[in-house]
């Protein structure tokens, strides 16, 4: 059919016009039996209260009614068996009614011939009620011009079902201007959302929280956590009305809050409307939380869903319980459904097996499709190969991708080539990440270059990352500020009972084994008057083969003494190369009238040294000599 014409033609002719308790959604009513107008061209609305009568009732009194003429019956009765799906018995009753000038009937006949295929003859009645006033007719006709691709009819026809009040009409605006990137479509979203249109709330959400995101990421705006909650809100909104995307989403919020028990509640939710991702999600908080059997049930679920996550985490669920066939299968599920940590994982379980090719294989499997992680393990493992050449490009490709160890990696190999310049470079960007060991290798070459602020600030990095060696450098140099110790006043005993920072540094660095550290923990601990502490950590690192150690851990057992167990640590630490132990075994010995014995050790401490140890053995060699021979 023709299209008719505008509004005020049709309004001028009497026809199609307002009844008196139209409302403001454009709905046309006759009575309480008319049928409301269907949101768009697959939803015909319901024709009547359902908690009043049955619908056989409502059909059989629609249908004595249109027997008599009425119009209104003539249109409930059609809208009812459109919904119903009846478009034969429908369709003439609908255009009965239509021809008698009822917007509703007119907008259900539009519904009808859409269903047929008439998509033309449909836009004809849905511009003849959408004329009349009907938002719901503006709405369909708008995507019907936006279907075939006339989108300044869709827009013109849209807007006035938005501006109207309808719902569906205001969200497919808002999608037609958020296609042109119009700053306009937030607005739509939002007039949709709070006429409670389940996707407006989900993509106005998004949007807030996206621009949030953008607004926290540079300087932390202050505008950014108002838009965080009011994308919450929304959130909130669309997955009460079963949204369950948004009940992803507002779990994720909240689990980064901390708030865990509520963000299991949505994922949960999310989960048993079938999103993969949210079963997924909850799998994992259910695994932080101790009950790892519930986490391997929704990973199962999510897994077989196709979610690459958790096929991951069943994979290394298995592998930690030493199942690696069943490993292996989850993590090629992991890769099949597109997770590229898939490849990476089974390349860790390759090389944990000693199968390198394979490894090999699927590291460069991963690498190729941007694991950084894998370019590193692969760089590494033809670094071993003795493929430097080969490993050098992978190192780079990950390092430039934000991989910190693959940064430090490249250090090292730039260092074995004495490139100290490009060395330092990668040190100090893996640095910059965090890595500790890199930390150190650059504090290292801050003290080579005498910048000791530079230097503190990555040692302190690195000791508090974890460097047992870092530790033991910070502690070296705050020790090496400390002021000479002032003698002690007339009558006052040279005892601090505190600890100073290099001494906390120095235990820290001895606790994990640092036998050096050791060493000096204890001279600090004996210069405080703590002789127990002392002598612990002395007896640690001569256990550990520390010749200092011994050689101190005998002083110690003197003064208490314990003078046959000094000498037995004595020997062990002359034994090792300690030029002061061998001295202080030949002064014992020539106490005890062992001069040869004394001589002995005397001869090895003039061999071992220093200098003044050198000179005291000599001349006590010489007293000895004479004591023998006169």
């Amino acid at each position: 059919m023709g299209l008719m014409g505008d509004r005020t033609t049709l309004l001028e002719t009497g026809r199609f016009a307002r009844r008196r308790t139209d409302v403001g959604s454009g709905v046309g009513t006759l009575g309480p039996a008319a049928p409301t107008e269907p949101a768009g061209p697959t939803e015909p609305t319901e024709a009547m209260d359902q908690a009043e009568q049955t619908e056989a009732e409502a059909e059989a009194r629609h249908r004595a009614a249109a027997k008599t003429g009425d119009t209104a019956a003539a249109s409930a009765l059609g809208a009812l068996l459109l919904r119903r799906g009846d478009l034969d018995g429908a369709e003439p009753h609908l255009r009965c009614a239509t021809a008698e000038g009822d917007r509703a009937a007119a907008n259900n006949l539009g519904v009808l011939l859409h269903q047929r295929g008439y998509g033309d003859e449909a836009a004809g009645w849905w511009r003849v009620a959408a004329v009349a006033g009907s938002a719901a007719a503006a709405h369909a006709l708008g995507k019907h011009f936006r279907e075939r691709g006339d989108e300044p009819a869709a827009e013109y026809w849209l807007r006035q079902s938005a501006e109207q009040g309808h719902a569906s009409g205001a969200y497919a605006l808002a999608d037609l201007l958020e296609h042109r990137s119009d700053v306009g479509a937030e607005r739509w979203l939002r007039a949709a959302a709070e006429r409670g249109h389940r996707e407006a709330s989900y993509r106005l959400a998004l949007t807030l929280e996206r621009r949030a995101r953008e607004r926290l990421r540079p300087a932390g705006d202050p505008a950014g956590p108002a838009l965080i909650e009011d994308a919450v809100h929304w959130y909130r909104q669309a997955a009460a009305r079963g949204h369950r995307r948004a009940a992803l989403h507002l779990g994720a919020i909240l689990e980064r809050r901390g708030e865990l028990k509520e963000a299991g509640r949505w994922y949960l939710s999310s989960a048993k409307d079938g999103e993969a991702k949210a079963a997924s999600a909850l799998a994992f908080l259910l695994r932080d939380a101790g009950d790892e059997e519930s986490a391997a049930v929704w990973w199962l679920r999510a897994a077989q869903d196709g979610d690459g996550s958790a096929a991951n985490a069943l994979g290394a669920l298995h592998a930690a319980r030493g199942e690696q066939q069943s490993a292996e299968r989850w993590y090629r599920t992991a890769m099949d459904a597109g997770d590229v940590n898939g490849a990476y994982n089974l390349a860790l379980l390759c090389a944990a097996q000693e199968r390198d090719a394979q490894a090999e294989q699927w590291y460069r499997r991963a690498a190729y499709a941007g694991h950084r992680e894998a370019a590193n393990a692969l760089a590494v493992l033809l670094l071993q190969a003795g493929d430097a050449a080969g490993a050098e490009p992978w190192f780079s490709k990950a390092a430039e991708a934000g991989s910190v160890d693959a940064a430090f990696n490249l250090g090292i190999l730039y260092a074995s080539r004495d490139d100290d310049g490009s060395a330092l470079k990668w040190y100090e960007r893996a640095a910059s990440g965090g890595h500790t060991e890199a930390a150190l290798q650059v504090a290292i070459a801050c003290l080579r270059d005498g910048d000791e602020r530079t230097a503190e600030r990555h040692l302190r990095c690195s000791a508090g990352g974890g460097s047992v060696e870092a530790a033991y450098r910070l502690a070296m140099l705050l020790d090496a500020r400390r002021p000479p110790a002032a003698p002690p006043a007339l009558g006052e005993a040279q005892l601090r009972t505190e600890k100073t920072e290099c001494e906390l540094w120095y235990e820290r660095a001895a606790e994990q084994g640092h036998v050096r550290a050791q060493v000096r923990a204890g001279m600090l601990a004996a210069r405080r008057g703590d002789t127990e502490g002392a002598a612990g950590w002395y007896r640690q690192a001569a256990e550990a083969g520390s010749r200092s150690g011994a050689f101190n851990l005998g002083l110690l057992l003197v003064r208490e003494g314990a003078e046959a167990e000094a000498v037995l640590w004595w020997k062990r630490a002359a034994g090792a190369g300690h030029g002061r132990a061998a001295l202080r075994l030949a002064l014992l010995a020539a106490r005890s009238g062992e001069l040869t014995e004394g001589q002995r050790w005397c001869a090895r401490a003039v061999e071992l040294g220093p200098a003044e140890v050198a000179e005291r053995a000599a001349k006590l060699l010489d007293a000895l000599h004479q004591e023998l021979t006169a």
